[in-house]
């Protein structure tokens, strides 16, 4: 069985075609959870993974098996080419590294099952993970272990020492949790998968960061159990699950709007084809947590002193930023508190302690989720200080998104512009395309076309089960 899997930034998704028709994961008792992970115990850490003679007599056996392989499959090649008078494609043969590399991973990801089950035998199972909102309120009533948020996000960036290790760690966890409880939904084990991925990722390094996005999402899959694993852009997942609604073929434009990135997709949908044809993708790395991290930095960082104090104003990106490991980890290292003004600085200090960042974030995705559909919102911090509060408003949200809404219009002229004939439809989803200002931007930029609201929060995952399928 092949699954589809939306790993999101914000929240994941699975979902496959059974007999037809399309069924969703269920995690507890819902279709997607947030993509945060609570570990009360220490994690088996694939960093400490060493080639023991063990194993690399395994390496070795594996090589030579698929060297054998090779040459069988290479003299098959011959005796086809030659029964077909010489045409057709030549066989191409792997070289040495990339079969070492292969037999490499795959002894690895069977260390690391076996590191798994040995932390299962003990005190470190596997099934004591926490995911989701439910993570945090673990992490928040423990007070130790490990609370990862939205690992997708960081995977686009240069990583040193052994943070790639790490992050591929729990990445691997997280899909893990999907293939298992995926695996008991439909009665049988779970090891192909088609996975969402962005147009473009968050990247500190262009190009290249998005490579590595691929290679680490593919080694944390292979290490998770998955035997093959396989990539769509998220627009096009979209326009899978639209293709499947429609009885006649429109062009449409299908925006999908996520936590991290914007991604918009030109195709033909609907129809008697199994597939949309896919016109052309096009994507930006920002998305909702852009907006969140405006609205934090506006209304709820001046109560710990920004513009109030000499602060550095990094420092309260570092602290806003929770799906940012190495900003965290900076900021919650800084000792340099105890010289800030009161009551500034005891608030900073509070904020510093285990899981406050991520409960003062939830807060503000809250507060801008409310400001979509009502004048103002009160939110309450007595965790920081008793009494402690703050109001945001519709204005401070639209001040908040500005910068966003800048890039999210540059990004739709210049589709528009790209475009050889204009949509029939625009095909709106992921959790940002129910914001009242996302959809005037598009109605502005395509005035002409039907604005369609597909499922905010599943759109993604049920074409990617679509394509599966």
């Amino acid at each position: 069985m092949r699954i589809g899997i939306d790993f999101g930034t914000s929240y994941s998704a699975a979902g496959a075609v059974v007999d037809g028709r399309l069924e969703l994961v269920r995690f507890g008792s819902e279709q997607q959870f947030r993509t945060t992970a609570y570990f009360p115990q220490a994690l088996p850490d694939p960093a400490k993974f060493e080639l023991t003679p063990a194993l690399e007599a395994e390496v070795d056996a594996l090589v030579r098996a698929s060297r054998a392989d090779q040459a069988r499959a290479a003299a098959r090649a011959r005796e086809l080419h030659s029964a077909a008078g010489g045409s057709g494609p030549a066989f191409v043969p792997r070289s040495e590294a990339q079969l070492r590399r292969d037999a490499l991973l795959v002894v690895r990801r069977h260390w690391l099952e076996a590191e798994i089950a040995r932390a299962s035998q003990t005190v470190a199972q596997l099934h004591d993970a926490v995911y989701g909102d439910a993570a945090i309120d673990a992490y928040l009533e423990e007070g130790e272990g490990h609370l990862v948020v939205s690992p997708k996000s960081m995977l686009g960036y240069k990583l040193h020492g052994a943070a790639r290790d790490v992050l591929v760690g729990i990445a691997l966890h997280i899909l893990e949790h999907i293939r298992m409880t995926a695996s008991e939904q439909f009665g049988t084990t779970v090891r192909h998968a088609v996975l969402g991925r962005p147009v473009e990722f968050r990247s500190s390094m262009g190009a290249a960061g998005g490579q590595q996005a691929i290679e680490l999402l593919t080694e944390a899959a292979r290490g998770a159990g998955f035997d093959e694993v396989t990539f769509l852009e998220e627009p096009a997942a979209a326009a899978f699950g639209y293709h499947r609604e429609l009885a006649t073929m429109q062009r449409t434009l299908v925006v999908d709007i996520g936590g991290g990135t914007t991604d918009i997709a030109s195709a033909d949908v609907g129809g008697a084809g199994a597939a949309p044809a896919i016109r052309g993708a096009w994507g930006i790395p920002q998305g909702g947590t852009d907006v969140d991290l405006g609205l934090s930095m506006r209304r709820f960082m001046p109560l710990f002193g920004k513009d109030h104090t000499r602060t550095p104003v990094h420092h309260y990106y570092e602290a806003a930023a929770v799906h940012d490991l190495q900003r965290q980890h900076a900021f919650r290292s800084r000792t340099s508190f105890q010289d800030v003004p009161a009551p500034y600085g005891e608030r900073l200090i509070r904020l510093q302690e285990p899981g406050n960042t991520v409960r003062l974030q939830r807060a503000v995705e809250d507060a801008k989720v409310a400001l979509s559909s009502q004048p103002g919102h009160e939110t309450e911090l007595a965790y920081i200080e008793p009494g402690l509060r703050t109001s945001s408003s519709v204005d401070d949200l639209t001040l908040a998104a500005e910068p966003y809404l800048r890039a999210f219009s540059t990004l739709l002229n210049d589709v528009r512009a790209r475009l050889d004939r204009l949509p029939d439809t625009v095909f709106l989803t992921g959790g940002m395309s129910r914001a009242p200002y996302v959809q005037g931007a598009v109605r502005s930029a395509f005035p002409e076309a039907e604005l369609v609201h597909g499922n905010a929060s599943l759109g993604v995952v049920s074409g990617l089960a679509a394509a599966a399928g």
